[in-house]
């Protein structure tokens, strides 16, 4: 496909793409990498310090206490987001703030406060659910695939 492109770009505008990438800066991926890990890394020890603590003062055993792990995680997200702390470390770590329920929380509220102006039904809900509806369609369509497996061939995931 790209080849295609350059078949039909002109000569002149053949040499100021290879211009264009020579100045180009260089990506540091090795740096990229380290801060996704260990963002990604915090956030995953923050949630299960979240969980142990409602294991050991909660009364909690480790099945019942992922729900509201869950919960906390999810207030938390939405909390910095509101603050704009959320959004700085996202864009120092890249993906590893995007660990699943932590940068889903904070895609859900970073739109819902884009659009508040716009009002909470067209503005909040609208927009907030046309980011969400992939993600809902998509886990409900698993679950039901899973549910059937497991229903034809007893195996539990």
């Amino acid at each position: 496909m790209a080849n295609n492109k350059k078949k039909k770009m002109t000569p002149v505008q053949q040499q100021y793409d290879l211009l264009s990438k020579s100045r180009e800066p260089k990506r540091p991926v090795l740096a990229n990498c380290a801060r996704a890990f260990l963002v990604g890394g915090l956030i995953c020890i923050v949630g299960q310090a979240v969980s142990d603590a409602f294991i050991r003062w909660g009364g909690f055993n480790d099945d019942n206490a992922s729900k509201p792990t869950v919960a906390v995680m999810i207030i938390l997200s939405v909390i910095l987001t509101c603050l704009g702390v959320y959004d700085k470390l996202a864009q120092w770590a890249g993906a590893g703030s995007a660990v699943p329920v932590t940068g889903f929380a904070n895609s859900m509220a970073s739109t819902a406060i884009e659009y508040r102006s716009e009002g909470l039904v067209l503005g909040v809900g609208g927009q907030m659910f046309k980011l969400a509806g992939a993600v809902i369609v998509y886990g409900a369509v698993a679950a039901f695939i899973i549910g059937i497996l497991h229903w034809v061939f007893k195996v539990s995931f």
